[in-house]
């Protein structure tokens, strides 16, 4: 799901890796993170920014995908219980 809506921009020389250093090409990007913090903490969904991005509970300007439709309810769901059970490199 990550890898099919946002490694586009958050890849190495992309926009959203320009403006917040989060590389989600690998596991080991996407749990350092961005520039400004982590945005996954295992165990809580809840308490994830990468959660609230793509739900669009944050700041109009920075939710996830940019300039694109939300990802749909159910995968959304999915990857909260991935980060719900502990975000393993699975």
């Amino acid at each position: 799901m990550l890898r099919d809506n946002c490694v586009e921009c958050h890849k190495l020389g992309g926009e959203g890796y320009i403006k917040s250093g989060l590389n989600l090409e690998n596991y080991e990007g996407l749990m350092k993170g961005t520039k400004f913090g982590p945005v996954v903490h295992p165990g809580s969904g809840v308490g994830s920014t990468l959660v609230l991005l793509i739900e669009h509970k944050a700041n109009s300007s920075i939710n996830m995908p940019h300039n694109r439709a939300p990802l749909p309810e159910k995968q959304v769901d999915l990857i909260k219980q991935w980060i719900d059970q502990g975000a393993k490199n699975n």
